[in-house]
């Protein structure tokens, strides 16, 4: 399978440091993951808009971390939002974690699994109602599971 193309990776990318309940070593997470997922989760890469299958993804379900298996958002509350990620006004309880992330020149607040600490994506904004957040991920973080 080729390598999806990624938006640069930043030194100053934010990446959770822990301490988390669910961890593996660098060399077990580059031996499960594939170039494209460790890159994203791993050091705060983002895969290009449009690249997930994840964002057309309409089945009734729930996306789970691809890191560590943890339940993160339901498909009730995922929507298109036009930008070519998947996106979701809300996330399950106590699901994930957050934190500023100042690279790319903005400040962003960056998500991320709050059991293994792997990089889901920003949160905006400008998302619907009833939160008006759009929680943007990156559908290699993410594993679907049809209900």
């Amino acid at each position: 399978m080729a390598a999806l193309p990624l938006a640069a990776r930043r030194a100053d990318a934010a990446i959770a440091q822990g301490p988390f309940e669910f961890t593996r070593t660098d060399a077990e997470w580059r031996a499960m993951l594939s170039a494209d997922e460790y890159a994203v989760m791993r050091q705060g890469a983002t895969e290009r808009a449009g690249t997930s299958p994840l964002d057309a993804e309409t089945r009734a379900g729930l996306y789970q971390c691809r890191g560590c298996d943890l339940p993160l958002y339901s498909s009730e509350a995922k929507y298109d939002s036009g930008t070519g990620w998947p996106s979701f006004w809300d996330v399950l309880p106590g699901a994930i974690g957050t934190m500023e992330d100042r690279s790319f020149f903005t400040t962003r607040t960056e998500c991320h699994c709050r059991r293994c600490g792997s990089h889901l994506g920003h949160i905006f904004d400008d998302g619907p109602q009833p939160t008006g957040l759009r929680h943007c991920l990156n559908g290699v973080s993410l594993v679907f599971r049809p209900a």
